[in-house]
């Protein structure tokens, strides 16, 4: 797979949605995730990540504003001992007990279908990362309508055993804006992931759309020791 500029990618298209991002830094010594949120309503705008004992949330900015809190208001990231799982909704949980009840991420995930928002049918896209012992593989899902026709749910699973150096993955839930908006198709695309922390971080919160982009969650994992480091922008002060 040819690998693509995440910054030109995101530039491109002003409305991706939520999107994933989980790969290993240019030197091989850490596991790294992004996830970020975007909003085309006052009602999925108004949200700030968060951080839990675990990883965050999605929160109001102004309690006053909230008129839904259906598939905006969820825990984006949780880490189940050494794995770290990422994900567009409240699969989230359903991933962290199902997994704590010895069943695989896939099988999780069978439990679950597309989000149910329709037209859009927004697809579940979920990734999880293990760090244990000095080794790192990761997998990405997605599931989705067939083509907006929600009698039929696709389910991928991507896994990436020992990663590259400097390489990842980024997979979103649209193709770009619309009514209806148009599904991720494809697998997930191959991305180059830096180093640099604060660069990358930049990078993605300065090529998201200024108007749709919402909040930004970036971690960073050391592969030996098992340490995270994360940062959070949110566009939306909390009232």
């Amino acid at each position: 797979m040819k690998m693509i500029s995440l910054e030109e990618e995101l530039k491109g298209n002003a409305y991706p949605g939520r999107g994933i991002v989980i790969g290993k830094s240019q030197g091989g010594k850490k596991a790294v995730t992004a996830y970020f949120i975007m909003g085309r309503s006052v009602n999925s705008r108004n949200r700030v990540f968060t951080e839990t004992e675990d990883g965050i949330r999605t929160e109001a900015a102004d309690p006053s504003k909230l008129t839904d809190p259906h598939l905006i208001i969820y825990a984006p990231v949780r880490v189940l001992g050494n794995k770290t799982i990422v994900t567009n909704g409240d699969q989230t949980d359903t991933i962290y007990e199902l997994m704590d009840k010895q069943q695989t991420f896939e099988q999780s995930l069978r439990t679950r279908e597309y989000e149910d928002d329709a037209p859009n049918y927004t697809p579940r896209i979920s990734g999880i990362m293990h760090v244990e012992n000095g080794s790192y593989n990761y997998a990405m899902s997605i599931l989705k309508s067939a083509d907006g026709n929600p009698d039929c749910c696709e389910r991928f699973t991507f896994s990436y055993t020992n990663p590259l150096p400097g390489t990842g993955h980024f997979i979103h839930t649209y193709m770009g804006d619309g009514n209806p908006l148009p599904s991720f198709e494809g697998e997930p695309k191959l991305v180059a992931i830096p180093d640099d922390m604060d660069a990358f971080t930049d990078m993605l919160w300065n090529s998201l759309n200024e108007d749709n982009k919402v909040s930004l969650f970036v971690r960073y994992i050391d592969i030996e020791t098992g340490k995270a480091t994360s940062k959070i922008i949110n566009k939306y002060d909390r009232v």
